[in-house]
């Protein structure tokens, strides 16, 4: 899409918002025991149809009318599954799969007010106050993503942003830009004044990096290997170039699971130890920060087993219910929460499924 039309489309998209759209930051739906979902992929015409694979028993194209709809069979599966309140967020790689700048900037500002307008419509009634949204952004120019998250948030009522890992960009998608550098803290310093989270979600790799990774094993491309590899490279780079030591306060939301990380926390701190005496600026190790930053997800990991590693690792209060929704099915994350019944206290599961999201996002 040429920079022109997505510009017209943004003025026009954000016309409809001033007249429509209030800022939502509290009223939202709760029965008192629902869950909480934040990691829920939605997406517009505009950017295309999915590449991903559909659940099972499902084909693509029902894949892709689950990613554009919100008020028909996706409202109903909440209502099925005990899901009170759904954060949208624009499916990978959404705004970082665009390597023109100008294109990028324009069509963020456009996705942010489609999705304010969809969830704040007349039309939606009460069913408007299931949903909250992370803002997509251009990470192309920090000054330029600061000041789109400053407006989804006071403007639109969004509860923080979405990044589908790294921004590429160069003619030839051949630049990758990643958020750890010095030249992003202008960024990371309105996120922490808003005291917003961002969520940190996996992408597709660029050509070059997929070709030379996954030619001799494209089965490993996507969530089962790729995704979580990749990302977690992004995570610890936030970690080792010193942005939660710059940044105290920073709050990051980490899917499935967190990426495989806190699985391997005691090999990971020992073995990046070695590296401060070559200059790593990181101050302090990387368990530190799932205590303090680092919150994670059971997006799209429904093993009872697993979370139960991982609360002993870092702490039930750093992990989050969410589904992964269309990619996943509410059925499946329901299954979750019922297996852990008997696992987890009341109050635990409790903490899980909702509380921890509360007062993440100031829901209250």
């Amino acid at each position: 899409m040429s920079p022109l039309p997505v510009v017209f489309l943004a003025l026009v998209s954000l016309l409809f918002i001033e007249q429509h759209v209030e800022a939502r930051t509290t009223h939202w739906h709760s029965t008192g025991n629902g869950s909480i979902a934040l990691e829920e992929a939605w997406t517009i015409p505009e950017l295309g149809t999915s590449a991903a694979a559909p659940p099972l028993g499902q084909t693509s194209a029902e894949l892709d009318a689950n990613l554009l709809d919100i008020f028909n069979q996706r409202l109903a599966h909440m209502d099925a599954t005990g899901v009170d309140f759904m954060v949208l967020s624009c499916t990978s790689p959404c705004i970082q799969g665009i390597s023109d700048p100008t294109t990028a900037e324009s069509m963020a500002v456009y996705v942010n007010n489609e999705l304010a307008a969809q969830i704040s419509s007349p039309s939606a009634g009460n069913s408007s106050s299931r949903f909250g949204a992370f803002a997509a952004l251009s990470m192309h120019n920090a000054s330029a993503a600061a000041t789109e998250l400053r407006r989804t948030v006071q403007e639109l009522g969004f509860l923080g942003a979405l990044v589908n890992d790294y921004q590429q960009s160069g003619k030839d998608n051949d630049t990758l830009l990643f958020y750890d550098q010095p030249e992003y803290d202008i960024f990371w310093n309105t996120v922490t004044e808003l005291d917003v989270p961002v969520y940190f979600h996996p992408r597709t790799n660029v050509a070059p990096i997929s070709t030379l990774l996954y030619t001799q094993a494209p089965w490993l491309r996507g969530a089962g290997q790729e995704f979580a590899v990749t990302l977690s490279n992004h995570i610890l780079g936030l970690c080792t170039n010193g942005v939660f030591d710059r940044h105290p306060s920073l709050k990051v939301i980490v899917g499935h699971m967190g990426e495989r990380i806190p699985s391997d926390l005691d090999r990971i701190d020992e073995e990046i130890a070695r590296q401060k005496v070559l200059g790593m600026p990181m101050l302090r190790n990387v368990s530190s920060y799932f205590e303090t930053n680092i919150w994670t997800t059971s997006s799209g990991s429904f093993s009872p087993a697993l979370l139960q590693f991982h609360k002993q690792q870092i702490g039930l209060s750093r992990i989050l219910y969410s589904i992964d929704y269309p990619f996943e099915t509410m059925e499946n994350g329901k299954g979750l929460l019922d297996e852990l019944e008997g696992v987890l206290t009341q109050e635990e599961l409790r903490q899980f499924a909702r509380e921890t999201a509360i007062t993440l996002l100031k829901l209250q």
